[in-house]
Order: C-alpha cells, then sequence, then structure tokens
C-alpha cells in the first residue's frame, strides 16, 4: 500500500511538472520571444545605420606613404612604396574588362543592394568563432573595406562595412563604385589600381587592355603575390589559370562574352617584372629580403592574417625597417664577387658565361644578423634573389649535416662501431649501400669514379667521398638525418628521407646554408639569420623572435664537425683557394665545397669563430625562363667546383674584413682541428686515360682526373709549396667528390 501510494504522488508530480513546463513554453512566448528577437535586432540595427555615417574621406591606408629602409648604422638604404597609382575614369577601361572585374567578384553586382548578407552573417559567425579571415563579400563591400576602413577582422568592422555598403549604394551609382573598386585594389608587383597595373604586367594603359588581359588582372586580386606568372610556383600558375578560366566562363554565362570567342582565348602571358631605379643594384636584394621577413613576423605576431595581407600593409607604406646589413661588409662583398667573378666573365668569348648567376650571405653567429647579401648582378637586370633562391642543390655541402647527425644520436655503423672523425669506411666508388645486410639499391659513384678503399670519416669529409656519407646517412637513419637538417635550419618541407639527400640532391639557398653552418659555429645553438633589426610603423612596432635560439644538437657533435671541416680547408677540397690565400694570416677556418650534378651549382660555405659566409653559383639561361643549366666551361674553366670561384670569392670577402685572427674554441677531440688526418691511397686508379678538357657530353663527374692527388703515403712531408698538385685552370681539380645525381632521389639507379 505504502508503495502504491509513493507511486501515485510521484505521478502528480510529474504531471505538475510536465504542467509547468507547458506553461512557461507555449507557442505563443516561443513565437514572441522569435519574433521579440528580431525586432530587437532590427531596432539595434536602425540604431546603427543612423549612427554610422559614410566617411568624408578615405582611411590612412588609402592615401600611402614611402617606406624608409636603413642600413645598420642608420644611413638610409632605399625609399620605397610611393603609392604607384593613377586614377583613371571608368570610361577610360573597356567595358568588357570592367565586366571581368564583375564576373570574377560578383555577378550580380549590379541587381544587388551592395551587400551579401549570407557571407556577411557567416564572416560574422566565423570572425566571433576565431576562424579568421573570410570571402564572399561583393564588390561594394570589398571597396568600401579598401577605402574607408581597414583589414581587420572583428565584428565592428564588418558591421560598419554592412551600414556604410548600403549607404553607399543609396547614395552613389554602380560605375561610381566599381570606379573606386578597380582602382582601389592592389594588383602585386607594387602596382594599386589598374592603370598602374596595366603597365606593371603588361606594359599598356588601361584603355588598350584586351579581355583576356582584363580577366588576368581580375584574377590577380584573389592572391597578387602568388599569383604572378612570372614568379609563380607552378601551383601558383595552375591556381591562377583556373582562376582565369572562372572570369572568362563567368563573362559567358552572363552572355556578356561569346562563347564561340572565348574558345579561342588563351592567358596572355606578361611581363617580366620591373624594378623601379632606386632598387638598382643590390638595394633592391635586400629590400626585397627585408620585406619577405617582415611580412612573415607580422603573420607570426596576428598584425596580419596571412602573407598576402602582410605584403599588403607593407606595401601600404609608413614603415621604417632598419636592417642588420653592415655597409662596410656589404661593400666589401659586392667587390670580392666583382673581382673574383663577374669582372672575368666574358659572355661575347664564351656564351656560358652569360649563364652564371652568384648569390652569397654572410651570417655573425653570435648574433644571427646577417651581415651582408649578394643578390645577383641588379635588382634591375635579374629580378629574383640568388641569395633566397631555393631551387638548386647545395651539393656536398650537406654532408656536414649528415656527420653531424651521426655525432649527436651516437649512431654506429653496421658493424657496431661508433661513428666518429676516425672511423674506418670503404671508400670505393660505387659501394652499395647496405641496410642491416640488406641492399638497398643505392650505389653513388664518387667523383672521377676514384676508389680510395677503407678511409676515415675526416678523409671522407676532406675528399669529399661520396661512397662513405651515402653508407652513412643509412647508419644513422635517414630520418633522423632529415629531422637533424631541420632542425639546424633547412626547410624539409617535402623533402622524402632517402639514401640520394646525403649527397644534397634537396633544394636549399645561401641563405639556409649560411644559417646551418652558423648554428654549427655557434656550438649547436640554433641560429636563424636574421636581415631586420627593427620595423616601426605608426600603428606599433613589430616584435622579433632573438635569431639565437635553444641547443639543437650536442655542443661537441657541432664541434666535432667543425673540427672536421678544417680539414677540409687544411688537406682538403678548398685548400687552394683558401688555405694558402696569403690574405689568411694563420686563421683557423672550416667550410665545405659542393658541385651539383652537370655542374649546375657550385658552392662553398665556410667559416670562422666570428663569421659564416655562403657563395653559391647557379647555372640559369634567362632567355629560357630561368632554366638550370650546365656551367661546363664557363671563365674558361672545364667545371666550375666549389673550390674555385666560389672558394674564392669566400676568401677575398672573409679575410678583408675578418679583424684580428682567431682560433675556434672546442669542446671535443676529435678531427683535423686537434689531431692528424688520415688520407689512405686510393686502392684503385681508374685505367682509362680521362679528358684534359672535358666537355659537357664527357659528363666530368665521371671521367677519372689526369692527375690523382698526391697522398701521405707518397710523400709523407710534403709542404704547400712542395705539393705538384693539378691546379684548377689546367684541369679539372676533382674537389669535390659529387656525382649528378638521380633525377628522382627516390629511384637510385636512375641516370645521373
Amino acid at each position: 500500500m505504502a508503495a502504491r501510494a509513493a507511486a501515485k504522488g510521484a505521478g502528480k508530480n510529474g504531471t505538475k511538472q510536465k504542467s509547468l513546463i507547458r506553461r512557461l513554453f507555449t507557442w505563443k512566448k516561443i513565437l514572441g520571444t522569435f519574433f521579440g528577437v528580431i525586432l530587437l535586432g532590427m531596432g539595434a540595427f536602425v540604431v546603427l545605420y543612423l549612427m554610422i555615417e559614410v566617411p568624408e574621406g578615405g582611411n590612412p591606408e588609402a592615401t600611402k606613404e614611402s617606406n624608409v629602409y636603413k642600413y645598420s648604422n642608420g644611413k638610409i638604404l632605399v625609399r620605397s612604396g610611393k603609392t604607384n597609382r593613377e586614377i583613371v575614369e571608368l570610361d577610360k577601361v573597356p567595358k568588357e574588362v570592367q565586366l571581368a572585374f564583375v564576373a570574377a567578384e560578383n555577378k550580380t553586382f549590379y541587381s544587388d543592394p551592395g551587400v551579401d548578407f549570407k557571407g556577411m552573417t557567416r564572416g560574422l559567425i566565423n570572425t566571433l568563432s576565431g576562424k579568421g579571415k573570410q570571402g564572399g563579400s561583393t564588390i561594394t563591400q570589398q571597396y568600401v573595406k579598401n577605402y574607408y576602413l581597414t583589414s581587420d577582422q572583428t565584428v565592428t568592422r564588418k558591421l560598419k562595412e554592412l551600414v556604410i555598403s548600403l549607404k553607399l549604394e543609396r547614395n552613389e551609382t554602380k560605375d561610381y563604385i566599381l570606379a573606386g573598386y578597380i582602382n582601389t585594389s592592389y594588383y602585386g608587383r607594387g602596382a594599386w589600381g589598374i592603370q598602374a597595373a596595366a603597365q606593371a604586367y603588361y606594359g599598356v594603359d588601361a584603355k588598350k587592355l584586351t579581355v583576356e588581359q582584363g580577366a588576368y588582372l581580375a584574377a590577380l586580386l584573389q592572391a597578387p603575390s602568388q599569383y604572378d606568372l612570372s614568379t609563380a610556383s607552378e601551383t601558383g600558375k595552375k591556381l591562377v589559370t583556373a582562376r582565369w578560366n572562372y572570369v572568362l566562363d563567368n563573362l559567358v554565362e552572363m552572355k556578356k562574352l561569346d562563347a564561340s570567342e572565348r574558345e579561342g582565348m588563351k592567358l596572355p602571358k606578361p611581363k617580366e617584372p620591373q624594378a623601379a631605379p632606386d632598387m638598382a643594384g643590390q638595394n633592391g636584394y635586400l629590400w626585397d629580403a627585408a620585406n619577405a621577413e617582415l611580412a612573415k613576423r607580422l603573420v607570426a605576431t596576428d598584425r596580419a592574417s596571412d602573407l598576402e595581407e602582410a605584403m599588403t600593409l607593407i606595401d601600404a607604406g609608413g614603415w621604417t625597417v632598419t636592417l642588420n646589413i653592415d655597409p662596410k661588409k656589404q661593400k666589401a662583398l659586392e667587390k670580392a664577387v666583382k673581382d673574383q667573378l663577374t669582372s672575368k666573365l666574358d659572355p661575347k668569348k664564351r656564351k656560358v658565361d652569360k649563364y652564371i648567376q652568384a648569390g652569397a650571405v654572410s651570417v655573425d653567429p653570435k648574433t644571427g644578423k646577417v651581415l651582408a647579401m649578394y643578390g645577383g648582378v641588379d635588382y634591375v637586370k635579374h629580378f629574383g634573389n640568388n641569395a633566397t633562391r631555393r631551387d638548386y642543390q647545395p651539393a656536398s655541402t650537406f654532408k656536414p649535416v649528415v656527420l653531424a647527425a651521426a655525432l649527436d644520436d651516437g649512431a654506429e655503423t653496421q658493424d657496431g662501431e661508433p661513428i666518429t672523425a676516425s672511423t674506418v669506411y670503404d671508400g670505393d666508388s660505387g659501394h652499395e649501400v647496405v641496410d642491416n645486410g640488406t641492399k638497398v639499391g643505392f650505389k653513388p659513384p664518387n667523383e672521377d669514379n676514384v676508389d680510395y678503399g677503407d678511409v676515415t670519416v675526416q678523409t671522407a669529409m676532406n675528399k669529399s667521398i661520396n661512397s662513405v656519407f651515402a653508407q652513412m646517412g643509412v647508419d644513422v637513419g635517414m630520418e633522423k638525418v632529415m629531422e637533424d637538417a631541420e632542425k639546424l635550419g633547412m626547410d624539409t618541407e617535402g623533402m622524402e628521407a632517402v639514401p640520394a639527400q646525403t649527397l644534397g640532391s634537396m633544394g636549399a639557398s645561401p641563405l639556409e646554408m649560411a644559417g646551418i653552418y652558423a648554428t654549427l659555429d655557434n656550438h649547436g645553438e640554433k641560429v636563424t639569420p636574421q636581415i631586420v633589426a627593427s620595423a616601426t610603423h605608426r600603428d606599433g612596432a613589430v616584435t622579433f623572435d632573438d635569431p639565437i635560439g635553444e641547443q639543437v644538437i650536442t655542443k661537441e657533435a657541432a664541434d666535432t664537425v667543425t673540427s672536421v671541416l678544417t680539414g677540409v680547408v687544411d688537406d682538403g677540397t678548398a685548400k687552394t683557394s683558401v688555405r694558402d690565400n696569403p690574405a689568411r694570416d694563420g686563421q683557423q677556418v672550416a667550410g665545405k665545397t659542393g658541385t651539383s650534378d652537370e655542374n649546375r651549382s657550385a658552392w662553398f660555405t665556410g667559416f670562422t669563430p666570428n663569421l659564416v659566409t655562403s657563395v653559391g653559383l647557379f647555372g640559369e639561361d634567362m632567355d629560357s625562363g630561368g632554366k638550370q643549366v650546365s656551367m661546363y666551361k664557363a671563365l674558361g674553366e672545364p667545371r666550375i667546383n666549389g673550390g674555385g670561384f666560389p672558394a674564392r670569392i669566400w676568401a677575398d670577402y672573409t679575410f678583408g674584413v675578418m679583424g684580428k685572427t682567431t682560433k675556434f674554441e672546442l669542446d671535443t677531440t676529435q678531427g683535423a682541428a686537434v689531431a692528424p688526418t688520415e688520407s689512405p691511397t686510393p686502392s684503385f686508379i681508374p685505367s682509362e686515360t680521362p679528358s684534359a678538357s672535358p666537355t659537357p657530353e664527357e659528363t666530368p663527374e665521371t671521367t677519372p682526373e689526369e692527375t690523382p692527388e698526391t697522398t701521405p703515403e707518397e710523400t709523407p712531408e710534403t709542404t704547400p709549396e712542395e705539393t705538384t698538385e693539378t691546379t684548377p685552370e689546367e684541369t679539372p681539380t676533382g674537389d669535390e667528390g659529387d656525382i649528378e645525381l638521380p633525377t628522382d632521389p627516390n629511384d637510385p639507379q636512375a641516370d645521373g
């Protein structure tokens, strides 16, 4: 009975609760609340509409200023950023070009109220949820943002954009708005507005643009830097081509372009970028590198949502940027390149000489400051910066990274022996790499197919023996090698961990290699080269991270690599240009040479305790769109090796600016800096008679040297003065140990 009563009571309580819920949430109350919220929102919008007025003039960013760039001593390097814009009336722009912008950005422009309410709602929601930058704005909204407001991703800015857009639509014509939009938008190449863009990309006035050209300029607005066909990556080219097709297809859909006419249209290639006159010489390269670094920092500090927006902020003007560039060292580097290279180029006598490009970066390993940079012969003549380009192989200059990984990880050989500077490897050419008893199918030849027999790691570095480092990479584990390469400062995104990478088959820049070697010089503490010292704007200064970071490899590993690399200078591939240089004055030097397959690039990256400099020479045919070409027979040499012109430039520059003589302070008992080197006699010398002056067809990488280097066993006490080694002028020096790498690093059997 008691249980029944309790159940009856519970039933009554449940009925009461349901009844209460029904009384509180009736359909009338729900609908009333819904309409009340709508009315409240409408009321709030009316208040906003009455409060927000269309500004009388444009915002400060719409009236742009110049930027000032200074050397480290405060001297002005260059002024740039003066607004490259000429306002043109809409009737000066062909009608079909006007419509191309409508087709690209806002097909309903002529019929809509100037606001995309659905897009605005989505944008507000995404902004509130922290998802950042959103598209979907009408042409009217974009013009309002460009001219009256800013790019800030805030709810307040979006609401202002909404109200001003509606009022602008009420007060002005569509033609007025469209003219404002195409005249205030940024097209890349420093061009603001359609007239400047027409000149920058096609060398014509806006009134002479074709519909194909107009469609390209309209497509550019989505991502100006990424979509510039002259400098775009393969992905960028595909994206802008798709965007261009999208614009023309929309014109057909809008019945503003005949379908048959559209079928015959091809994407018009823009002219090569032309630098402003004051960007001549090295100024433009320094300006470009500083802007690139500043843009990345603006994104990192959330002052811009992406690099496109960051570059837009920089181009808007008002910046004072001080670089770390030392004007004296900058001048010295330029002079060294001229004296040792460019003054000796003679394209009239040797066609290949016109393909030679140089790039160099000099870094202080204790501060990370980029003290000097050489980007090319002239920014006006060669637009791309050779100091920052990453499309050429660093070749054997990557080998120290393999050794660093081995030492840092405490790696062992296949026989279980610890890898040190004195560890012995098989140095025979074509030695097949083995992994736990299994042949991996990779057997790189040494330069000139020389067999060295059993050699120490020190000797292998001195002579740049490919077979040793290929095996060492597998002993360490290629994943570990690439992991340490990234820690040291290499951008390894997209790189596969395959044995061919031990020979430097990836792409890298002089700036990148300088940073890696600076980290080694700095005893394993990460050095990130920094060209910008400070950047200030009326909106405030930009903060930069400390270029000196954490310990990324052990001090002993870094110091041992440095010690080993002194042997390359004193007893290896760089001794002719560096060791015996009369200006050396006893300075201790470490470094590594490198020459890529088919002699397309040649490198020397070297350092003293206080200065790291990476020099690269690149074969580039500008007449064929920047195609990589061989440097065989350039400057009258059979081939250009890293121990030749790159090392000469390095030595001329470094010994001229180094100040007092210094020695490395190393925490290691290994390597050439602390112990005698070993150089076993090659166990096999090819019997094939070499050519004294190999041609590209003969492929010097696989042709034996005319005169193999004399070994310690033959002349143990030979001094530098008594050495009878062949000079670079007489025959290929055989100083690299590099080979023609497989076209596909994943295919070790591919022909070089």
